[in-house]
Parts: structure tokens; C-alpha cells; sequence
């Protein structure tokens, strides 16, 4: 028999945030709003996610460790020089 895997909430931090794939029931969740990937912020409890300098999607951070995968970067949520 195995263990449960457990998931620990996203450290704070700065990353950019790359929805898993879909699941056909999940209906609607915010992940649309993030794809194809976006920026976010963490604080450890909760996270926002953003693009163009716009929020466009939170969610509390065990959430997000489980549906998104992550990458360092330095800033989120900053808009795009032009």
C-alpha cells in the first residue's frame, strides 16, 4: 500500500506559473485566465497571478501547488516595458 502524496502550499516567492492540463469536469476555475502561463506572486498562503501588470486570477497556495507547476523569477506582477 503507498502513502498519500502530500502536497506542501507554494513558498512565497516570485514565479511564472504554467497550469497543468485540464481535467474535463473541472469546469470553470481560473486556469484559463493563467494559460498559457503567467506571473505570479506568493506569500506562502495565498497567490496572485497576473498578466500585462493585471491580476487576473488568485488562489490560496496549496491550490496552486497542486494544479501549477513553477519557476523562479525575480518579479511578478510588474508590467512589461514596451
Amino acid at each position: 500500500m503507498s502513502m498519500p502524496t502530500t502536497i506542501a502550499p507554494l513558498p512565497s516567492g516570485h514565479y511564472w506559473a504554467t497550469p497543468h492540463a485540464p481535467f474535463l469536469l473541472d469546469g470553470p476555475n481560473g486556469h484559463d485566465e493563467v494559460f498559457p502561463g503567467a506571473h505570479c506572486a506568493s506569500d506562502g498562503k495565498w497567490v496572485t497571478f497576473c498578466k500585462d501588470g493585471e491580476e487576473v486570477w488568485a488562489c490560496n497556495a496549496m491550490y496552486a501547488a497542486a494544479h501549477f507547476d513553477f519557476a523562479a523569477v525575480s518579479s511578478a506582477c510588474a508590467p512589461t516595458a514596451d
